[in-house]
C-alpha cells in the first residue's frame, strides 16, 4: 500500500508543482469582486445523468462569467475563447455541477498541461480565503492542522490528459481502498489545502497519512465537436481533430455530506449557504498551461445556495389549504343535511298534531 501511494504521489507531483507555480505572484494582490453574482443549486431529483453531456441541464439557470487570469484579474487579459457558464443542482443526496466553456479542441494524450483542466474550490475553515487557497501564512515546513487551523479549503481538480470523454473518473475502489483522494485512472482528484504550497490529497499530509481518506467526487467531460455518442475507448484518442471549434463540458457530483472526519471536505446543508470558486486552465496556442493559463470566474468566493426545494414546499402548502377547504365543504354539507332532516321532522310532527286536534274536535 505504501509503495502504491508513493507511485501515485510521483505521478501526480508534476501537476501539483505546475499548480503551485501558477500561484507565484509578481506584485501586490488586487481584486474588484462582483458581489452581486451567486450560484443556486436547485432541488431537482432524478434530473442529471453524469456523462459529460449537457442536454439535461438546458432548463437550469446558471452563472455566465468572463474568465480572468486568477492572479491578475484584468479584463484586458481575459480568456479569449468565450465565457464560462457554471450551473449547480442537488437531488437531496448529491450535489451536481456543470462547467461549460467555449474553446477550440485541444487534447494531447498523457500530457495534462496540453489539455484543458478545471478545478472547484470550497472553504472549509471559518478563516479560509479565496486568495492563496486558504490563506495560511505558514510555509511548507511548518503548515499543519494546528498551525493552519481554520484555513482549510476543499479542492476538486480534473486534468483530462488520460481521461476518455464521457467516461466516469474520480473516486474508485483502488484509490479509496488505499485511503486517499487520488485517481490513478483519470486524475480527477480530491484535495485539501491551507495555501498553494501546502496542498495534499485527502487522507495524506505533513502529519502522516490516514486510511480514512476518500475521493468523494465523480465526473466526466465532453466536447461539442465529437460526432460519436455511443461511447469512446482509449484507442479512439484524440477523439476528434485538433482545433475544432466548439464547447467543453465538465460535469461533476459528490455527496452533500461526506464521512470526512479530518476537516478535508466541505459539507453542504440543504437550505444553507456555502461558497465556491472555479478555475480553468487552457493550453493557449498549443503551449503547456502555467500561470498565464489559469483563469477564474471571479477573484473572490462566489456564494453557493443549496435550495430546500421551495416549489415542493409551496405545492405541499397549497395542497394542505385545499384539503382544509374540502374538509369545511364536507362539514357544511353534513350540517345542511342534518338541518334539512330536522326541519322536515319538525314539520311532519306539527302536521300530525294538527290532524289529531282536528279529529278530537269532531
Amino acid at each position: 500500500m505504501l509503495l502504491r501511494l508513493v507511485l501515485l504521489l510521483s505521478v501526480l507531483g508534476s501537476s501539483w508543482i505546475g499548480w503551485v507555480n501558477s500561484h507565484q505572484e509578481s506584485g501586490e494582490w488586487s481584486c474588484e469582486s462582483d458581489e452581486e453574482i451567486s450560484i443556486e443549486a436547485e432541488f431537482k431529483p432524478g434530473f442529471i445523468t453524469l456523462d459529460g453531456h449537457a442536454d439535461d441541464w438546458k432548463d437550469i439557470d446558471g452563472l455566465d462569467s468572463s474568465l480572468l487570469p486568477a492572479l491578475d484579474p484584468d479584463d484586458d487579459k481575459k480568456y479569449t475563447g468565450g465565457k464560462m457558464t457554471v450551473k449547480a443542482l442537488h437531488d437531496g443526496n448529491d450535489v451536481f455541477f456543470l462547467l461549460q466553456v467555449d474553446g477550440n479542441y485541444a487534447y494531447t494524450k498523457g500530457d495534462n498541461k496540453k489539455c484543458p483542466s478545471v478545478a472547484l474550490m470550497f472553504p472549509i475553515g471559518d478563516e479560509a480565503t479565496y486568495h492563496n487557497m486558504g490563506g495560511c501564512k505558514e510555509g511548507t515546513g511548518t503548515c499543519n492542522r494546528k498551525t493552519c487551523k481554520g484555513h482549510e479549503v476543499d479542492i476538486m481538480h480534473f486534468s483530462i490528459g488520460n481521461a476518455i470523454p464521457g467516461r466516469l473518473y474520480g473516486g474508485n475502489p483502488l484509490d479509496n481502498g488505499d485511503g486517499n483522494g487520488g485517481d490513478r485512472f483519470g486524475h480527477l482528484v480530491d484535495l485539501y489545502s491551507w495555501n498553494p504550497h501546502c496542498r495534499y490529497l485527502d487522507g495524506t499530509g505533513p502529519s502522516g497519512n490516514d486510511s480514512s481518506g476518500q475521493n468523494n467526487w465523480k465526473g466526466a467531460w465532453w466536447h461539442s465537436s465529437f460526432n460519436v455518442h455511443s461511447g469512446f475507448v482509449e484507442e479512439d484518442s484524440p477523439y476528434t481533430s485538433d482545433s475544432q471549434k466548439g464547447t467543453y463540458f465538465f460535469e461533476f457530483s459528490r455527496p452533500l455530506r461526506t464521512m470526512d472526519r479530518l476537516q478535508q471536505d466541505a459539507q453542504f446543508t440543504i437550505g444553507g449557504s456555502s461558497k465556491m470558486a472555479v478555475a480553468f486552465w487552457y493550453p493557449v496556442d498549443g503551449n503547456s498551461w502555467h500561470g498565464s493559463g489559469h483563469y477564474s470566474v471571479n477573484c473572490d468566493w462566489i456564494p453557493l445556495d443549496i435550495s430546500p426545494g421551495s416549489s415542493v414546499l409551496k405545492a405541499s402548502k397549497t395542497g394542505s389549504a385545499g384539503d382544509v377547504a374540502s374538509a369545511f365543504a364536507l362539514l357544511f354539507s353534513v350540517v345542511s343535511i342534518c338541518l334539512s332532516v330536522f326541519v322536515g321532522y319538525r314539520a311532519a310532527t306539527r302536521s300530525r298534531n294538527e290532524t289529531y286536534e282536528t279529529v278530537g274536535d269532531l
